[in-house]
């Protein structure tokens, strides 16, 4: 990995992202790509969805929606030892989304003058599961379980096709969303997916009357720079809860760390993608040489060797060096990565200066390997340095606050001369008029 010096260095925080870039790869050009899948779906039908599988997916499925038949067959045939690690997941993702459920509040603001907050679920949502390189039932639990919790009465699932089964997605997704009582799963991935939850689609062009799934009001999940870039393309005729990029692990690290769990953290999440980012950041020159040892002797042994090498060389990849704590805290804050890691001698203090990151990691005992499957934190997190003003996939994604507000005659009789300068102040008087009519007497505008 590549060795970064910042010690003796005041820099801004512009300058650690500088020092600290993040994989290059060019979403105006997949902007490009996918708006002509866009416009085909939008215009399409199923057999748009099914030429469009077979081009990128190469199979083509049956049909789009996968038949409960198949998806009951999937969880009959479900490895008994991983259904339960799956049921273990379940179980402790909802045990910490439970505790995001928010009550409606009243507030008076005078006699007679309230506003009641109601936290009102999304109508209809799309959750999207990635393919690829790798198998994502965890994805399914970690976007369908809030979604639940928040109270989502309508649920689609799209997962990409796959050759190996029949044109379906693969089994093990299918089995989870059958655990999830999930049984709205579609075959299909990419920007043609986020595009049929945009628009819907119908059996045959034109034809409102038959329609193979429903538009949604709300997109989540991760994916590749494709399903980014149709997110971006589409918001606005969805919601979305944000563009996730390359997987991304920043670990905070001093003298009393080891080595060994720095380096297996780090190519555990360069096992994602060749893009992947692993970034170390520690004030400790001896523990960024036992790192790199480490690395040398660990990536030729394991199973995606070529991409975890390419990913650690990358320019997305490095070790930082800094003069101490604080500066390698300020580094972090900066570089606002989808997961951190504190191993450092006293975690959970440190912890108390990271503003910026998607999930945070305290000591040796909490790797981002847990929080991905097991810890029932949310693993859909904000990536690129979006961890600066976003958040992960959790129960408020799913919810909008709706204010209703009640006023009776006093109240507004009260506050009625300010309301009529406000809005002569906007110069849009006739606001001012309608406070006005209501305390007129019948009949003395004819």
């Amino acid at each position: 990995m590549r060795v970064v010096d910042l010690r003796g260095r005041r820099l801004s925080k512009s300058e650690y992202q500088r020092l600290l870039p993040r994989a290059q790869f060019d979403i105006d050009a997949a902007l490009l790509a996918v708006k002509p899948i866009i416009q085909a779906v939008k215009e399409g039908d199923e057999s748009t969805l099914k030429d469009l599988s077979l081009k990128y997916d190469g199979v083509a499925p049956e049909s789009i929606r996968v038949p409960k038949l198949v998806i009951d067959k999937a969880l009959q045939q479900l490895d008994p030892a991983l259904k339960q690690v799956i049921l273990e997941a379940i179980r402790r993702v909802r045990i910490v989304h439970l505790d995001q459920k928010r009550g409606s509040t009243t507030t008076r603001v005078v006699d007679g003058g309230e506003i009641e907050e109601r936290w009102i679920p999304v109508d209809r949502v799309g959750l999207y599961v990635p393919g690829g390189r790798a198998v994502y039932p965890s994805s399914v639990i970690m976007n369908a379980v809030p979604a639940q919790i928040a109270g989502v009465t309508s649920i689609a699932l799209a997962s990409p096709a796959q050759k190996e089964n029949n044109g379906w997605p693969h089994p093990t997704i299918l089995a989870t969303c059958a655990l999830l009582g999930i049984d709205e799963v579609y075959s299909m991935g990419g920007a043609q997916a986020i595009a049929a939850f945009a628009y819907g689609i119908n059996s045959k062009s034109n034809n409102s009357d038959n329609a193979v799934l429903e538009k949604v009001d709300l997109v989540t999940g991760p994916g590749n720079i494709y399903v980014a870039a149709a997110k971006r393309a589409l918001r606005g005729v969805i919601g979305i809860d944000s563009e996730a990029g390359p997987t991304e692990i920043a670990i905070v690290a001093d003298a009393t760390a080891l080595a060994s769990d720095v380096a297996t953290d780090l190519i555990s999440q360069a096992e994602h993608d060749t893009i992947a980012a692993a970034v170390l950041i520690t004030d400790s020159v001896e523990l960024a040489q036992q790192v790199q040892k480490e690395l040398a002797q660990r990536v030729v042994k394991t199973k995606h060797s070529e991409r975890i090498k390419e990913a650690l060389q990358g320019i997305q990849s490095a070790i930082a060096i800094t003069d101490d704590l604080v500066q390698s805290l300020a580094a972090a804050n900066a570089y606002a990565a989808e997961h951190l890691e504190l191993q450092v001698a006293n975690p959970k203090q440190a912890s108390r200066e990271i503003r910026n990151a998607g999930a945070v990691f305290l000591g040796r005992f909490s790797p981002v390997s847990l929080g991905d499957y097991l810890a029932g934190s949310n693993h859909v997190l904000p990536t690129g340095g979006c961890a600066c003003h976003s958040s992960g996939v959790s129960v408020q994604t799913f919810l909008r606050g709706l204010h209703f507000v009640e006023y009776n005659e006093r109240a507004l009789r009260e506050i009625a001369s300010s309301v009529i300068t406000f809005a002569n102040a906007e110069d849009l008087p006739a606001h001012g008029e309608a406070v006005a009519a209501r305390f007129e007497e019948p009949g003395s505008n004819k």
